[in-house]
C-alpha cells in the first residue's frame, strides 16, 4: 500500500508528493495570483532591462569607442571620486543619523517628533535644484552662514570635494535616517531594560544589544543612501561644479561631444554599479542573519 506526504507553500504554490514504495516524486505548480503578481512586477522590471538591451547592443556595436571611454583617465578619477564622495557622506550619516534614529525610535509619539521626521523627510519631496539652493546659497556659500567661518580656516565648498559631499549627504540623509529608525523600532526595549538590570549603561545598551540587533538595517540603509548620493546631479552642481563626478562629466561630455561620449561613460557606469551593488546585495545575507531574529 502507498504512503505518501503532502505539503503545500501558499506562497510560493509548490506541492510535493512523495511516496514510500517507488521513491519520490513532485509536482509544482503556480496558482493564479503569483502569475498575476509576476506579470505587474515583471513590467517595471522589463522597462528597465529594455532600457539596457538598448544602451548595450548600441555600445556593442562599436566596441573601440567604448573601450577608449573606459580607458580613459578622466572617467576612472570621477567614477572613483564619485563613489568615494558619496562612501564619505554615509559615513558622516553612520556618526551623526544613527544616535538620531535611535532617539526617534525610542522616543513617544509627539508633536515635537512628528515635526523632527517631516524636516527629515524634506529631501525627499523637494525639487533637486531646491535643496541645492537650500544647502548652496543659505548655509556653504563664501558668505553664508557656515561657509563663511569655515574658509576662514582653510575648509572650502565652492567648487570643491566638501561641497560634493555636503550636497550629497543632504540628499542621501532621509534613506538612512529612516531604515535605522526602523530597525530600532524593530528591537524590544525590554531587551535594553535586561541589560541595564546587569549593570549596562544607555549606551552600554545600546552598542551591545541593540546596534548589533540593527546591523542589516544599517547596511541596507547605507546601501540605499549610497546609491542615492552617487546618483545626484543637481543639487551637486549648485554648490560644486567642479571636480566633476559622474553624473556631472555625462552632462558636460553631452554637452561638448554628443552623445556618443557620453553614451559610453553612461554604459560603463551601468556596468560598474550593477556589478558593485549585486556583491553588497549579496553581502546582506550574511549580516545579522541570525543577531535580527528576536
Amino acid at each position: 500500500m502507498k504512503t505518501g506526504t503532502l505539503t503545500g507553500d501558499p506562497l510560493h504554490g509548490e506541492e510535493e508528493v512523495t511516496s514510500s514504495r517507488w521513491g519520490g516524486r513532485k509536482r509544482q505548480y503556480i496558482d493564479g495570483c503569483t502569475i498575476g503578481f509576476c506579470i505587474l512586477g515583471g513590467l517595471l522590471v522589463g522597462i528597465t532591462v529594455l532600457a539596457l538591451a538598448n544602451i548595450t547592443m548600441a555600445e556593442l556595436a562599436n566596441p573601440a569607442n567604448l573601450l577608449r571611454v573606459a580607458a580613459s583617465s578622466e572617467v576612472i578619477g570621477s567614477i572613483l571620486l564619485t563613489f568615494g564622495a558619496g562612501a564619505s557622506a554615509v559615513l558622516l550619516l553612520i556618526l551623526f543619523g544613527t544616535p538620531l534614529a535611535y532617539v526617534l525610535a525610542r522616543s513617544r509619539p509627539s508633536r515635537t517628533k512628528g515635526a523632527i521626521e517631516s524636516i527629515i523627510d524634506i529631501p525627499l519631496i523637494l525639487p533637486h535644484t531646491v535643496a541645492g539652493l537650500l544647502v548652496y546659497l543659505l548655509l556653504f556659500m563664501r558668505r553664508g552662514w557656515l561657509g563663511a567661518p569655515l574658509l576662514e580656516v582653510g575648509i572650502a565648498f565652492e567648487d570643491a570635494l566638501p561641497g560634493t559631499i555636503i550636497a550629497m549627504l543632504f540628499v542621501a540623509s532621509p534613506f538612512y535616517i529612516n531604515s535605522m529608525r526602523e530597525g530600532f523600532e524593530k528591537v524590544p526595549i525590554h531587551l535594553e531594560n535586561v541589560a541595564r538590570t546587569l549593570g549596562a549603561g544607555t549606551f552600554t545598551a545600546f552598542w551591545t544589544v541593540t546596534l548589533p540587533l540593527s546591523l542589516r538595517h544599517m547596511y541596507s540603509g547605507a546601501i540605499l543612501a549610497w546609491g542615492r548620493a552617487i546618483g545626484e546631479f543637481a543639487g551637486v552642481i549648485m554648490i560644486a561644479y567642479y571636480p566633476f563626478i559622474i553624473s556631472t562629466l555625462i552632462y558636460y561630455s553631452f554637452t561638448t561631444d554628443g552623445i556618443r561620449t557620453s553614451r559610453s561613460i553612461a554604459f560603463i557606469v551601468i556596468v560598474v554599479s550593477f556589478v558593485v551593488f549585486y556583491l553588497l546585495r549579496r553581502m546582506t545575507r550574511y549580516l545579522g542573519r541570525y543577531d535580527d531574529r528576536v
